[in-house]
C-alpha cells in the first residue's frame, strides 16, 4: 500500500454542491486525491458518486464550490479542455463503437497524438499517412499494457464482458491522462477478471497515473486502494485509509442498516 499522506494534492473538491430540481445530488462535498495514488470513490447506490465524477469532467457544472487540478479551476471548463489538462474517464457501461476492430476503438482514443489537419487527411498527404501510423503504433502500445494487443483485429463486441472493460481503459489512455477516473470498472465481473483490474490499476499508477476509482466491491477497494472516500446522499460520510473507512461505524451503518433494523423490519410484518 503506498503512503499517500506525503504525496501532493492533484485534485481538490471544495465544498461543491449540485442540485437537481431543488435535491441536492451532491450537497456541499470537500474531498481530495493525492497524486500517484489510487484512491477509491465508495458509497450506497445513489450516494452521488457519478454525479461527481460528471461534475469533475465538466459533463456537469457545480451549482457551488470549487473543484481544481493541478492547481486550475475546473468549474466552468468544458469537457473538451478538462480532457486536455489531462483528466480521462470510463463509464459504468461499457460504450464501445459498433463494427470497429479493437484496434480502431483504442485508435479513437488516441487524439493528442494526431497532428495532420482536415485537409492533410482528406488528400492523403504524407503527412496525414505518418499520423495514422503514429496514432496505430500509440494505440498497439495501449493495448500491450492492457494485455489485449493479441486481440487488435478482432472486432471488439465479440469478446467477453471483462475484456471489454480493458479495452475501455486502453482507450481512456490514449490521451496520456495525470488522472484516470474508472466508474465501476469491475461490475459484472467475476473475482478473477475484478483481480485482474485491480492489478493493472497499480501497474498504471506504478507508472504515474493518479487514479480515482468508483466501486463497489469492498474486497477490491481494500486490496488496491491506497485511500478513499465515502459519500452518502451527496454528502461525505468518511475518508481516509480504506479499511479504516468501511470499520467505521457511519459507514457500516449507511450500506447496511442500523444493527436493529432488521428486527424492527421484521416485527412490522
Amino acid at each position: 500500500m503506498l503512503e499517500v499522506a506525503s504525496q501532493p494534492l492533484l485534485l481538490e473538491v471544495n465544498s461543491v454542491v449540485k442540485r437537481f430540481g431543488g435535491v441536492a445530488a451532491v450537497g456541499g462535498l470537500t474531498a481530495h486525491v493525492r497524486q500517484g495514488s489510487v484512491h477509491g470513490l465508495i458509497g450506497p447506490n445513489g450516494a452521488g458518486k457519478t454525479t461527481l465524477i460528471n461534475l469533475i469532467t465538466g459533463l456537469l457544472h457545480p451549482d457551488e464550490g470549487q473543484i481544481h487540478f493541478a492547481g486550475r479551476h475546473l468549474e466552468k471548463m468544458k469537457p473538451q479542455q478538462i480532457a486536455g489538462l489531462g483528466i480521462t474517464r470510463t463509464y459504468q457501461n461499457v460504450r464501445l463503437f459498433s463494427g470497429m476492430s479493437v484496434l480502431e476503438q483504442v485508435m479513437t482514443g488516441c487524439f493528442l497524438e494526431r497532428k495532420a489537419g482536415l485537409f492533410s487527411s482528406f488528400l492523403g498527404l504524407p503527412s496525414a499517412r505518418n499520423d495514422w501510423k503514429r496514432v496505430r503504433e500509440h494505440a498497439m502500445h495501449l493495448l500491450k499494457r492492457v494485455a489485449m494487443d493479441h486481440t487488435a483485429d478482432e472486432l471488439a463486441e465479440t469478446l467477453s464482458y471483462g475484456e471489454q472493460r480493458r479495452i475501455e481503459i486502453a482507450r481512456a489512455l490514449g490521451s496520456n491522462p495525470r488522472l484516470l477516473l474508472l466508474d465501476e470498472p469491475t461490475a459484472g465481473m467475476n473475482h478473477a477478471e475484478a483481480t485482474a483490474v485491480g492489478l493493472l490499476v497499480h501497474e498504471l499508477r506504478d507508472a504515474g497515473i493518479t487514479i480515482l476509482m468508483v466501486e463497489h466491491n469492498m474486497g477490491l477497494v481494500t486490496e488496491f486502494c491506497d485511500s478513499c472516500t465515502v459519500m452518502n446522499f451527496g454528502q461525505l460520510l468518511a475518508e481516509g485509509d480504506p479499511r479504516s473507512c468501511i470499520a467505521n461505524p457511519d459507514v457500516q451503518e449507511a450500506y447496511f442498516g442500523r444493527k436493529n433494523d432488521a428486527e424492527r423490519i421484521k416485527s412490522l410484518r
